[in-house]
């Protein structure tokens, strides 16, 4: 006869779901940075093509989110510092003296590359939690 002392078990189930929460934590964590990544260095190779001093280029920022995310969702803002650089509204969307030269909305447009860099980002991170406590 086989005797299971069920208090181990539930110890065991625990430990088993404090693992779960955080990899997936990790996992998506890590798949969201890949994804904006890719987002932000769109937007600044947008920008330097159209570059005059720099200044809108090493505006351009990606910075987690962590008011907007929670465990499941974990969001990223890809932007221009409009302290630092004012006018990247006026060359995202031109004015009635100068065309447009937008930085940030084709950068959106490679939203198809960065999901496959985040899938892929965050099977690279299972693996590498696989083996961990």
């Amino acid at each position: 006869m086989l005797t299971i002392d069920a208090s181990a078990l539930a110890g065991l189930a625990e430990q088993v779901q404090r693992y779960s929460k955080r990899v997936q934590a990790e996992v998506a964590f890590s798949g969201a940075a890949a994804m904006a990544t890719v987002i932000y260095q769109g937007a600044r190779g947008n920008a330097e093509r159209n570059r005059k001093s720099g200044l809108l280029l090493s505006a351009i920022y990606r910075v987690y989110a962590e008011d907007d995310s929670s465990a499941t969702l974990k969001t990223y803002h890809v932007s221009w510092n409009k302290k630092r650089a004012p006018h990247g509204y006026q060359i995202e969307f031109g004015n009635s003296r100068s065309p447009a030269f937008p930085f940030l909305r084709p950068a959106m447009a490679l939203a198809g590359d960065a999901i496959i860099a985040g899938n892929d980002r965050m099977a690279e991170r299972l693996m590498e939690t696989k083996g961990r406590p």
